[in-house]
């Protein structure tokens, strides 16, 4: 049996053998706090706020600067770079490489942004040898300005379709064979322009593009010049009256200037005759002018005081809104008789007819003047030229009649001889000489109808055969004579002479009861003066005084003056020409 030794009441004491170990664990723990903070606040000191090492920027190091240093830098070795072009190919052709002005196209390089995206490492981070790498530049866009900038290169770089074609051109076909085009995308392409922004790569961006082809293909082309074309050219298209005593022949060159293929929306080119232009082309002009026969106007004369309207005759003219429909389908006929047809005619009615002169308003007489002259041969035949140039006038309500533009340039081509005139104040010789005594007898019938006046000119010097303050003459090129109907009815004009005078008569209807003429008395007389002429050609010319008077015309409606009108004269003395002996005058 096993013997327990007793328990001892107090055990034995042994002397510390040292702090506990949590509290040499706590003791070497705040020292290395302490020291590891000092170390940090230094680290801080030196690195603080600085950029990973190793960091770059398209191939620069920035590595260990401070932002602000960084910029700089970027700024500095990256100017060549961010104004390098951005060169591009449009789809597959990489034959030809087209440059994009990166500034043109709104692109830049936001270096301060840039640097910002670089890694800056805590102090631990360092101290354990984290470092940068390739930051990605930051590239700014601004949109609108890389649209312009591809759509002008779009503007020379596109390949515009070529849609096939058919034309003519001096009487023969002309063809445009079709080619497909190509457009650049701008939408697309964009985005594309950004990303090749500063790209390294040693290969241009490729910008997308689309491809059209023509609407009207080669096939086409060929139909049309075979079933259309060709035929039209092929001859004249030739068209006639059904009597046979007009024609109109449409020679291939004025066909083919008036005719063209257009593209339906099948793409089927069909054929279109402008008949508007074509019956519009001076080169027809006389063609169309000698098929046409004029109207013929009645003739009005006074019989017992009364309007009597006889003769007159209806016309024919080309009805020219027809012409195309009836020159169309013959463009594909084969030989003459094939492109043979019948000319569109319509009657044209005269003007004055004698149906409708009554309606028109002709239906009295509103005025008459007759100017009596001296017999000369050239009076004669001046005189009466141009009375009948002026018999028949028809003057319609707000038209304006014009002397000259009614009788013509005095010219022997226009039936005028030579004669004696008045010009820089003195009797001359010249051609239509005695015409002043028809613009005279006209402006006293335009007078008296009472119609408005629009322009006149007196002579120079007073005639002593024409009633003084209410002569005219007319010169061609400078003075007129001219009224506007203004009675609210047609006028025709009369006028007929004789060996010794000229008598214009208005027939219409009177808008007034009467017109009167009161002439007042000379003033400012001035005596004339005596010259010697000269050369062969000189014309005798007898004295007359110059004066001022003045002419009223009073228009009279129910016996009551309605409205007054005054018309002022200034004559120059007509100086006394006397000619040598030897003149022969």
């Amino acid at each position: 049996m096993a013997v327990i030794p007793p328990i001892p009441a107090d055990p034995p004491r042994f002397p510390p053998a040292g702090p506990p170990p949590w509290q040499r664990w706590a003791l070497w723990g705040g020292v290395g706090f302490l020291a590891g903070l000092l170390l940090y606040l230094l680290a801080g000191m030196v690195w603080g706020g600085k950029i990973a090492a190793g960091t770059n920027v398209l191939g620069v190091d920035i590595g260990g600067l401070t932002p602000a240093a960084a910029e700089e830098r970027l700024t500095a070795e990256l100017d060549e770079e961010r104004a390098r072009p951005v060169r591009v190919v449009l789809g597959a052709d990489d034959e030809q490489v087209h440059e994009v002005d990166p500034a043109d196209a709104g692109l830049r390089l936001d270096i301060t942004a840039t640097v910002e995206r670089a890694d800056r490492p805590g102090l631990l981070g360092r101290l354990f040898g984290s470092g940068g790498g390739a930051v990605e530049p930051v590239v700014v866009q601004e949109r609108e300005r890389s649209e312009t900038a591809l759509t002008s290169l779009a503007e020379a770089a596109d390949s515009m379709v070529t849609e096939g074609e058919v034309g003519f051109e001096d009487g023969r076909v002309r063809v445009t064979e079709p080619v497909a085009g190509s457009a650049l995308e701008v939408d697309r392409s964009v985005e594309l322009l950004r990303d090749g922004y500063l790209d390294e790569g040693a290969q241009p961006v490729r910008l997308p593009v689309s491809l059209a082809a023509p609407r009207v293909d080669e096939d086409e082309v060929a139909r049309a010049v075979t079933e259309f074309a060709e035929p039209a050219m092929s001859g004249p298209v030739v068209l006639r009256t059904t009597d046979g005593s007009a024609e109109v022949s449409f020679a291939p060159e004025v066909l083919g200037d008036h005719l063209e293929l257009e593209p339906d929306d099948q793409g089927r080119l069909e054929p279109r005759l402008d008949g508007e232009g074509l019956v519009a082309d001076e080169r027809l002009a006389g063609q169309l002018a000698e098929a046409a026969v004029p109207p013929t106007d009645a003739t009005l004369t006074l019989a017992d005081g009364s309007v009597v309207a006889s003769g007159g005759s209806d016309g024919l003219e080309v009805a020219v809104a027809e012409v195309g429909e009836a020159v169309f389908p013959l463009l594909t006929g084969a030989g003459p008789a094939g492109r043979s047809g019948e000319l569109p005619v319509e009657t044209v009615s005269p003007a004055l007819s004698e149906e409708n002169y009554a309606d028109l308003g002709l239906v009295e007489q509103l005025s008459t003047f007759t100017v009596e002259f001296e017999p000369a041969a050239y009076r004669i035949t001046n005189i009466g030229r141009a009375a009948e140039l002026i018999n028949g006038s028809l003057v319609s309500p707000d038209e304006t009649w014009s002397f000259n533009e009614t009788v013509g340039e005095r010219t022997e081509a226009n039936g005028f001889v030579e004669g004696v005139i008045i010009l820089d104040d003195r009797y001359q010789t010249a051609q239509g000489g005695g015409v002043s005594a028809v613009a005279t007898t006209v402006f006293n019938a335009m007078f008296f109808a009472g119609v408005e006046i629009v322009e006149y000119g007196a002579h120079s010097f007073y005639i002593e055969r024409y009633p003084e303050g209410r002569e005219a003459t007319v010169a061609w090129g400078s003075l007129d004579l001219r009224f506007r109907n203004d009675s609210g009815n047609a006028i025709y004009v009369l006028a007929s002479a004789n060996d010794h005078s000229v008598t214009v008569t208005f027939l219409g209807t009177k808008p007034y009861d009467e017109i009167r003429s009161e002439t007042g008395p000379r003033e400012n007389t001035v005596e004339p003066e005596r010259r010697e002429g000269e050369g062969e050609d000189c014309v005798p010319q007898p004295p007359l005084e110059g004066f001022e008077v003045a002419v009223d015309r009073i228009f009279l409606r129910d016996g009551d003056e309605v409205r007054r009108q005054t018309f002022e004269t200034s004559y120059t003395p007509r100086n006394e020409i006397v000619c040598p002996a030897d003149s022969g005058s």
